[in-house]
């Protein structure tokens, strides 16, 4: 149960973050917008890790394999692809298709077994429901 509220608190952060930031993109440009964000993480990310985990920062070296220390590039894009869907589809909009775009990836990944993660069986209900949410987008969109 507590996953199910974490996720939803997630998701609901990030639609936050979104409309906040296409805001302070409309204000200054939006690299400078993903770099206050990546920057304000950062320093939160050393706050917390100051006062909760002091785990040795420097252990971060030793992941295996490297690629997976990619996360904060790829956190920049996803910053830059947020604001930007944002502005030009609105929140509603921009979220549905993020959503159905993290569904179908993450359903790969699990069916191919990639990047460590188990190899899950192919399900046609796992299909029909992303189609689901697919038609729903369109009705959604639908004017």
């Amino acid at each position: 149960m507590i996953g199910i509220l974490i996720a939803l608190l997630s998701g609901a952060l990030m639609s936050i973050q979104g409309v906040f930031n296409t805001e302070v993109t409309e204000h200054t440009s939006v690299w400078v917008s993903a770099s206050w964000v990546q920057f304000s993480a950062l320093v939160t990310c050393l706050v917390i890790w100051a006062l909760a985990d002091r785990q040795n920062l420097f252990s971060v070296v030793q992941v295996q394999p490297r690629y997976m220390l990619l996360g904060g590039v790829i956190g920049a894009f996803i910053t830059f692809t947020v604001i930007q869907s944002m502005g030009s589809l609105g929140p509603a909009r921009a979220v549905m298709l993020i959503v159905i775009a993290q569904l179908i990836v993450a359903y790969v990944i699990e069916l191919l077994g990639l990047f460590g993660v188990e190899k899950a069986p192919f399900e046609w209900r796992k299909v029909i429901g992303m189609a689901v949410a697919i038609v729903g987008v369109i009705l959604f969109k639908w004017e």
